[in-house]
């Protein structure tokens, strides 16, 4: 007998899913309101917004806002139609790529009109079913969901740990040598959860002893780090060793779309390969545009990339003094790790939000072990010391009801299932 396909769907929301019922509308899918930055309205109360990876404030910058709006009188929203090998591509796809380039230090980029997709798409097409994938355990989503993709083997080496990549790069090269194929390493910038930096400059001196080509995804790293703002890759002196980079417009760019860059013939490649561009309707005018004076303003003023690390520091060093565990982090993503059940994170987030103002992004099981909280705070250029210090002194106080048990005796009263943690 065949089973009814929805069956098991309606049986089985899935680890997140199974708390809809409890969390959708305010933990998950809430409604931030009101213009975009650190004060914004939630449920018709301000709150302190810890919550968007605008780093460098440009989503509202007088500049960008100009920019964004002359592009929408003059193109409006869909300019130009249809995908760019058919009717999408104009000179001012090709400027904004001859600039991204330039800037990440690559002889040629090219856009992708969405960020996940495209790099689902680049590891489609840069392997072929005899060769083999290496890479972090942690990778994000669109990694996984590319890798998946692929009809050769892979190997995943444990989070940013050398010698696990070492060993797997063995067993990779066995196995490549025996089908004739090549290896495809792939790690991330900037890992987006826990801060930390990818073992960028440990991985590209491994070329040394093993033949393989380097994918980065640095989308949290692009505008961040690095003396100019070119990423993870600059920032350990090791661009060079990077074969194919990736980055998104969603972080620091504070827009949509995304863009890899490499070497000219390994582009001229992808554009013609990139299923995901291929066959679907190029960036609008309106985001192109926008895009060119995002870039330009993360170019000539070094001054906002300054500002987002003059409060990274604030927040990171007050939480270190104050006996906060922000784990290893070495970029502007502040993880705060507590230890609690998933009904007591939820009573927490609820108190930070309605009794201190504090809104930020909760991560727990299956995100990340269970019996573990984690706060993950994302400082941005546009905040202030005053927004620091009032969210320092609200940790403290939610820390003390977290340890005295408050919120596991709240949790206990309501309708939250402690079985389910």
């Amino acid at each position: 007998m065949v089973k009814d396909l929805f069956e098991r769907i309606h049986d089985n929301k899935g680890p997140l899913g199974k708390w809809a019922s409890q969390a959708e509308g305010y933990f998950v899918f809430p409604k931030l309101e009101g213009k975009l930055g650190p004060r914004m309205q939630f449920q018709g109360k301000e709150v302190l917004n810890w919550s968007i990876n605008d780093y460098l404030g440009l989503a509202t910058h007088p500049e960008v806002m100009k920019a964004d709006a002359d592009a929408a009188a003059e193109f409006g929203a869909a300019y130009p139609m249809g995908a760019r090998m058919m009717s999408g591509h104009t000179d001012w796809h090709e400027k904004l790529q001859d600039e991204l380039a330039a800037f990440v230090h690559k002889e040629a980029a090219y856009l992708l009109n969405f960020g996940y997709q495209g790099m689902v798409s680049t590891i489609d097409a840069l392997v072929t079913k005899n060769d083999v994938i290496v890479y972090d355990v942690d990778s994000h989503a669109c990694i996984i969901d590319g890798v998946r993709l692929h009809m050769g083997k892979r190997f995943t080496y444990k989070h940013n740990d050398v010698e696990s990549l070492e060993k797997n790069l063995q067993r990779a090269t066995k196995m490549a040598e025996e089908q004739n194929g090549g290896i495809l390493v792939i790690t991330e910038g900037v890992f987006g959860m826990r801060g930390q930096q990818g073992k960028l400059k440990e991985i590209v001196a491994l070329k040394e002893k093993y033949n393989f080509r380097l994918l980065v995804d640095d989308a949290h790293g692009f505008g961040t780090l690095g003396k100019t703002g070119a990423g993870a890759g600059e920032e350990q002196e090791c661009q060079d060793g990077i074969d194919v980079y990736f980055s998104t417009f969603a972080k620091s760019m504070a827009s949509i779309g995304a863009f890899i860059a490499a070497d000219k013939d390994i582009i001229d490649y992808l554009k013609y390969n990139l299923r995901s561009q291929m066959f679907a309707k190029s960036l609008p005018m309106i985001l192109v545009k926008g895009a060119l004076k995002r870039l330009q303003l993360l170019r000539e003023n070094p001054g906002l990339k300054d500002k987002l690390w003059e409060n990274v520091n604030r927040l990171q060093n007050g939480l270190k003094d104050r006996g906060f565990n922000i784990g290893d982090t070495n970029t502007c993503v502040t993880p705060v790790y507590l230890e609690g059940s998933i009904p007591e994170a939820m009573i927490m987030v609820n108190d930070l939000r309605e009794n201190y103002g504090i809104f930020l992004s909760i991560v727990v099981y299956p995100v990340i072990p269970k019996g573990i909280i984690l706060l993950r705070v994302i400082p941005t250029s546009s905040h202030t010391f005053e927004d620091i210090d009032q969210t320092l002194a609200a940790f403290e106080a939610i820390r003390g009801k977290l340890v005295d048990g408050t919120y596991k005796k709240i949790a206990a009263e309501t309708t939250v299932d402690m079985e389910a943690q």
